[in-house]
């Protein structure tokens, strides 16, 4: 790109961050963060510029402004929590909508399949499985496989796979996105089986409410995962201005930072499973509220709650 492109499509942002003043310092990191990726492509390209200067300079002022009287603050992680995490969420919402689409899609195929071929079921979740709900089913008890096992081992083993799962669904990104999807395709079409194979039984509304307790939580992680996944991949397959490197580089920082940031809820999701879910005699309205309340905050704070913080930072800066 030539410099004169290059300031041109920049400078009015950064005529606006050295005009406008701020101490709020989730802020200050942002506009920090955006002027040394300019400060990098302008030293890569146009090193003895005076844009290159330029920048130079802002980016030593904004780092004066943050470091200013530095003290740790016990806040930095809810910082993290209230602003960073969900502004990448707002950022990368292509993403992890994208995310969603593949995963609903894989689930209506694994309904399909499992509608139109009776031995699809018995291919996808095993035959072990299979005879086991069966026999449960028989026996009157047709989730008690959530009561087989010690609650503090079950939790263990679950939390633990399933922080696994959605590591591997977000590493996997690195291979053009092709992992992710992959991944989420896999996912989706053994839900959409499961699912109908309880539907088929009769079972379906019961095992929407007993399943889903903590099934909310960590089939949407699942899905937040995957578009972290998608957001590795992104910097390899659209570096935009940047070299294929540095946009691996950024896109990586912040995929690493959404699979971080959703493990909390990886983990609340298992110990729904594994000391919740079991009580399958609880009222009905108990199991709607855990459902409703899951689903409730997933939406909020990975779809409102990013928007309207973003709306809010940018009427801030306008």
């Amino acid at each position: 790109m030539k410099e004169a492109l290059f300031v041109k499509q920049n400078s009015e942002k950064w005529k606006s961050y050295e005009g406008l003043k701020t101490d709020n310092p989730d802020e200050l990191a942002q506009r920090f963060v955006d002027i040394t990726n300019d400060l990098a492509y302008a030293k890569t390209f146009y090193p003895k510029s005076k844009t290159t200067a330029y920048l130079n300079g802002l980016a030593a002022t904004l780092h004066q402004s943050i470091y200013k009287n530095k003290k740790e603050e016990a806040g930095r992680i809810a910082r993290y929590w209230k602003y960073e995490l969900p502004m990448l969420f707002y950022k990368y919402r292509r993403q992890i909508l994208y995310s969603f689409i593949f995963f609903v899609l894989a689930m209506c195929i694994g309904i399909l399949s499992a509608k139109y071929d009776e031995r699809f079921v018995r291919l996808i979740l095993g035959n072990q499985y299979v005879n086991m709900t069966n026999d449960n089913i028989a026996k009157g008890d047709p989730f008690g496989v959530y009561k087989q096992e010690n609650e503090v081992l079950m939790f263990i083993y679950i939390a633990a796979n399933n922080t696994w799962v959605s590591f591997v669904m977000y590493v996997s990104g690195v291979f053009f996105s092709i992992g992710p999807v992959y991944h989420l395709l896999r996912n989706g079409i053994m839900l959409g089986a499961f699912e109908y194979y309880f539907f088929s039984k009769g079972l379906g509304l019961q095992s929407v409410l007993v399943i889903w307790i903590h099934g909310t939580l960590e089939i949407l992680s699942i899905v937040v995962a995957g578009g972290a996944g998608l957001v590795l991949g992104h910097g390899l397959l659209f570096p935009k201005t940047y070299t294929r490197l540095q946009a691996f580089k950024r896109s990586a920082k912040d995929a690493t930072k959404i699979a971080i940031g959703i493990i909390p809820i990886i983990l609340l999701a298992a110990f729904f499973e594994s000391f919740i879910t079991r009580h399958t005699e609880m009222p009905i309205w108990l199991s709607i509220f855990i459902l409703a309340a899951s689903l409730i905050f997933m939406v909020w704070y990975i779809v409102i709650y990013p928007y309207l913080l973003h709306k809010r930072t940018t009427e801030n800066l306008s």
